[in-house]
């Protein structure tokens, strides 16, 4: 994928979280290829849970957004929409503030199955979150 296919693919994701619960987290796409798609999100009161940390609902939201949208920008929408079918997420560290980045990539690319594995990492590179995801691929208006 080339630079402005890039930059294309970035700024629309970025422009579709508008009035979504992605602008509410301000998630905001940073990278992408054909396999992988990366995003960050602050960690502030906003997704803190009560005893102010990350909350694992957050975490989730970010893990889930990145997989469907990987999923989403490797298919040909006129013709089939990803669904999100399964996913397992596992909390592993503690964050109360910075910066976390979430990076989907491909387990399994199948015409009718994506599978992906999303992992969360702080500023430091440690992982916060490891999760999977299984995107149905189904035919528009089969949906």
């Amino acid at each position: 994928m080339d630079e402005a296919k890039q930059k294309e693919i970035l700024e629309r994701l970025n422009k579709a979280n508008k009035n979504t619960l992605g602008e509410t987290l301000e998630i905001t796409y940073t990278d992408v290829s054909e396999n992988h798609l990366s995003a960050t999100m602050p960690v502030n009161s906003r997704v803190h849970q009560p005893y102010g940390i990350l909350h694992g609902g957050a975490s989730c939201v970010l893990a889930e957004t990145l997989g469907s949208c990987l999923s989403l920008i490797n298919v040909d929408i006129t013709k089939s929409v990803p669904v999100g079918t399964n996913i397992n997420s596992n909390h592993l560290r503690a964050k109360r503030d910075g910066i976390v980045t979430g990076t989907a990539t491909f387990i399994r690319k199948g015409n009718t199955m994506h599978v992906s594995k999303i992992e969360i990492r702080d500023e430091k590179g440690n992982l916060i979150n490891h999760t999977t995801m299984t995107n149905n691929i189904v035919p528009v208006g089969k949906v």
